[in-house]
């Protein structure tokens, strides 16, 4: 159900989020817009901000690195974009084994792990992220998903590419500031009708995800099923196999008896 708050914004519910312009896209933003994005305790997915009503997970920026600091766990860059405030980039760390190749005067290379050696990642994908360039003074574009400590926004990084020229700055700058007037500014509205349709969609998808997971119980319950008449049968072929095994044991015995009698039936007779 949409909710509104004090400016009469109106707050659709998490299923309305793909039909928005914001959620599923990089968003061209400021430092400054970015600093402003909100959270809304009605939300349980508290990774998506809210710039006026629109719902935003991803964001875009361009701008000058003006601090590193290295730390153990991350390494936080300070980007300035020109527009009145500075943004945060944190940068995630992995422990991982880096291979290293040792040349030796042979012509072999040897291929050696060395152990916790700490490489940059992306949060999402977790693939390496080489940051090597990103020192102050650099220019460039970065791309990241939002997160908040100490009460500031922050972005994580998940890909950068350097700013070679200023038109390509220009341009972004161009761009952001169109969609800040053309669609952040402006409040998102939806039809009750496409609310429903999208309610539909929803519940079509749960109803999927409902059958698909009762497919995936019946194939458990079946292989279960499988498993213990499976086992019954090992069992059952198991207790046969050892009745077999005491019958001829038995009969072993028996005629061991009789062969002993035998013999001294014969030695009492010589």
């Amino acid at each position: 159900m949409a909710t509104a708050d004090s400016n009469d914004l109106v707050f659709y519910p998490g299923f309305c989020f793909k039909a928005s312009p914001t959620h599923f896209t990089w968003v061209k933003m400021a430092a400054v817009d970015v600093l402003r994005l909100k959270r809304r305790a009605e939300f349980q997915d508290q990774s998506t901000y809210f710039y006026n009503n629109h719902p935003i997970r991803f964001i875009s920026l361009v701008g000058i690195i003006i601090a590193r600091l290295d730390l153990p766990t991350r390494t936080i860059l300070t980007l300035d974009d020109s527009t009145g405030a500075t943004l945060d980039i944190v940068v995630s760390k992995s422990s991982a084994p880096v291979t290293t190749t040792t040349t030796t005067t042979n012509p072999t290379s040897i291929s050696t792990p060395t152990p916790n050696t700490s490489i940059h990642i992306s949060p999402t994908t977790q693939t390496p992220l080489d940051i090597t360039p990103l020192v102050p003074g650099t220019l460039t574009h970065v791309k990241g998903t939002i997160s908040t400590f100490r009460n500031t926004n922050q972005l994580n990084l998940e890909r950068y590419f350097l700013i070679r020229d200023t038109n390509t700055e220009m341009r972004f700058v161009d761009q952001r500031s169109r969609f800040l007037v053309e669609v952040l500014s402006v409040p998102w509205r939806l039809g009750g009708n496409e609310v429903e349709r999208l309610r539909g969609e929803m519940e079509e998808e749960e109803e999927r995800v409902e059958e698909e997971q009762e497919r995936v119980r019946r194939r458990e319950r079946r292989r279960v099923e499988r498993e213990e008449r499976d086992a019954r049968r090992i069992q059952k072929g198991w207790e046969w196999e050892e009745r077999v095994r005491a019958k001829e044991a038995g009969r072993c015995r028996d005629n061991g008896v009789r062969v002993m009698r035998e013999i001294e039936k014969r030695r009492g007779g010589g």
